[in-house]
């Protein structure tokens, strides 16, 4: 069994739109782009590097794709083994990449991924990608989340937990707190949301 990890920056508002610069997504009119520059110190740095060197696949959405495929293929100092490793692209528009074991998933997204995680194999990461974060989400398919929670309020723009969102129980793992003021934490699904009443 094979687990999906998110890997997301998100505001204090729960904004995860284009966190690493002014052009990554400007749609809808977002204008903050690269919000989370400011705060990207040498500890963040190291909690990053520490989970993207974890012996993983990956799996994208169309157009974080296509900007990790602009990039990555150039720069595999900066992320050992990326170009090794498999990636899996959800998408019915893609059909083809240059960029070495790239597999593109289509029609029955849902169902594809199901199988790949009941597949042996290492963990299965995904970075940005909202809209396929929605449909994990609402087929309960992510086990866990690895979140950089930032001290900026953004207002609008796509979130985390948006459209797709189940009530679902997470049980927090570890948490650290860098000195520019990033939470990170990680959680891991647990379960069925528990209700009750406070003095009974």
């Amino acid at each position: 069994m094979r687990k999906i990890i998110v890997l997301s920056f998100i505001s204090l508002d729960g904004i995860m739109q284009a966190p690493g610069g002014a052009e990554e997504d400007t749609a809808e009119g977002f204008q903050y782009g690269g919000w989370t520059v400011p705060f990207f110190d040498e500890t963040l740095g190291d909690i990053m590097g520490n989970q993207m060197s974890k012996k993983s696949d990956l799996l994208l959405g169309r157009k974080t794709f296509q900007i990790f495929a602009s990039y990555w293929p150039d720069h595999e100092e900066e992320w050992p083994g990326i170009n090794a490793i498999t990636k899996y692209v959800a998408s019915n528009t893609l059909s083809a990449s240059q960029w070495n074991n790239t597999v593109f998933l289509k029609g029955d997204i849902p169902g594809q991924i199901g199988k790949l995680k009941q597949q042996e194999g290492p963990e299965i990461q995904v970075h940005g990608s909202s809209g396929l974060i929605q449909t994990l989400l609402e087929h309960d398919l992510i086990d866990e989340f690895w979140l950089k929670i930032f001290p900026v309020t953004l207002g609008s723009g796509k979130r985390l937990f948006g459209k797709g969102t189940i009530p679902a129980n997470f049980k927090l793992l570890e948490s650290r707190l860098t000195p520019a003021g990033v939470i990170t934490a990680a959680f891991a699904r647990d379960g069925e949301v528990k209700t009750g009443a406070f003095g009974t």
